[in-house]
């Protein structure tokens, strides 16, 4: 078996950036540190670090392994909290939810924020990636629920099951100086405007291209982003024309400084719960899709 003292070692070496900075954290030379991360790449067969000038960086074995290690070492905390709580007589009930790096984090915490009611004492463990990614850890049971802005859709081979949450309506924002210079009323305003597009394997992105299709409407690409956050900024700063759900259209002109130039009801945004169960019994995920049942997004 796989030493997980070794693998330790190695979670925190690249934690800290260093062999040396490691062994300080973990009271042990750096010589001794070594020797034991050496005894793990053996037993892997690959080299998780390499030189970088003075200092190492990770292979690509290596980040692989550093993923694998942070998920064992939240599940040995989350094991230790929930033990130890139960042996106190107080019981913990843990959520581990999964969020598609393409849900906005506002929508996510309205989404999610339920479930922290749901039991006396809730241990909430967030994870966000890829949408692909997340599901395959449904499957495995590695999460409760997954919230994403699209179904999981019938060919994958997961058994899984589709909880519609709710929705909203789109809005376009520009910093008033932009906006000022946009030509007409919306949406013939975004012909030849410049903007800020999610990125092509965003769901919303191929609904978009859609409607400005239908619209007769080229808008002139500046940026592409994976990050709703990062465009965003840029459009904080008059690089183009941005959309975000209008649910989210006071939060967006506060923050941002932006005015909203449109909105349109055909561009609607769908967020969805995905659960490894059809009818649904743990609490949290009860919390969550009820509320969010109740309270429609709709903006």
């Amino acid at each position: 078996m796989l030493n997980f003292k070794h693998l330790h070692y190695f979670w925190v070496a690249a934690k800290a950036g260093g062999i040396v900075r490691a062994g300080e954290q973990l009271h042990i030379t750096p010589q001794t540190l070594s020797a034991q991360i050496k005894q793990l790449e053996e037993r892997l067969g690959c080299a998780l670090f390499r030189k970088q000038g003075r200092g190492l960086e990770l292979t690509d074995e290596g980040r692989v392994a550093l993923g694998y290690a942070d998920q064992l070492f939240a599940i040995a905390d989350e094991l230790e909290t929930v033990i130890g709580s139960t042996r106190s007589g107080q019981q913990v009930l843990s959520f581990r939810v999964g969020i598609a790096d393409s849900v906005p984090k506002a929508i996510a915490y309205r989404l999610i924020e339920p479930a922290l009611d749901a039991a006396a004492h809730v241990r909430l463990i967030c994870h966000e990636g890829k949408f692909q990614d997340l599901l395959a850890q449904l499957a495995v049971h590695r999460l409760d629920l997954v919230i994403a802005d699209e179904p999981m859709g019938r060919q994958l081979s997961i058994r899984a099951f589709n909880h519609t949450l709710g929705s909203t309506a789109t809005s376009f924002f520009a910093t008033p100086e932009l906006a000022r210079q946009l030509q007409g009323p919306f949406p013939q305003c975004l012909d030849g405007a410049p903007m800020l597009l999610q990125g092509p394997a965003s769901a919303m992105r191929r609904r978009l291209d859609t409607w400005l299709a239908e619209q007769h409407l080229r808008p002139r690409a500046i940026a592409e982003f994976d990050d709703a956050a990062l465009m965003k900024a840029f459009g904080s700063e008059g690089r183009g024309v941005f959309m975000s759900p209008t649910v989210l259209e006071a939060e967006t002109q506060a923050q941002y400084g932006v005015d909203t130039i449109g909105r349109t009801e055909e561009l609607v945004e769908e967020f969805y719960a995905i659960s490894a169960e059809r009818r649904i019994t743990h609490p949290c995920v009860v919390a969550v899709t009820s509320a969010a049942r109740g309270k429609l997004l709709r903006g």
